[in-house]
């Protein structure tokens, strides 16, 4: 059986606040970005080059997606975890838009 296309819909949801975004972080990573989907998690997977110590990892994920959209983030849920919420604030459709465009 084929496996599913997975996209950016598949693992965000609009909030009041902008997007909320499933993700993985894969920390100390020799490349950091955007690095596919795990379809079982429901998560994007994000690597980062930082060390999972001092919330390190924390910060260059949340620089990461406001990199990516322009818009304020903020890791909401998971701070001690590789899977974690990160909320990007603003506009949900432009928000969406600018992702799909870096993912």
């Amino acid at each position: 059986m084929p496996l599913r296309h997975v996209n950016i819909h598949d693992v965000s949801r609009t909030t009041a606040e902008g997007v909320s975004v499933d993700i993985e972080v894969s920390p100390r990573s020799s490349v950091p970005g955007p690095d596919g989907f795990d379809e079982w998690r429901r998560r994007l997977i994000v690597r980062v080059k930082a060390p999972p110590s001092d919330g390190k990892a924390n910060r260059e994920a949340e620089d990461m997606f406001r990199d990516m959209t322009g818009s304020r983030s903020e890791i909401t849920s998971g701070h001690t975890s590789r899977q974690k919420t990160v909320t990007v604030y603003g506009d949900p459709s432009a928000i969406m838009k600018a992702l799909e465009g870096k993912i």
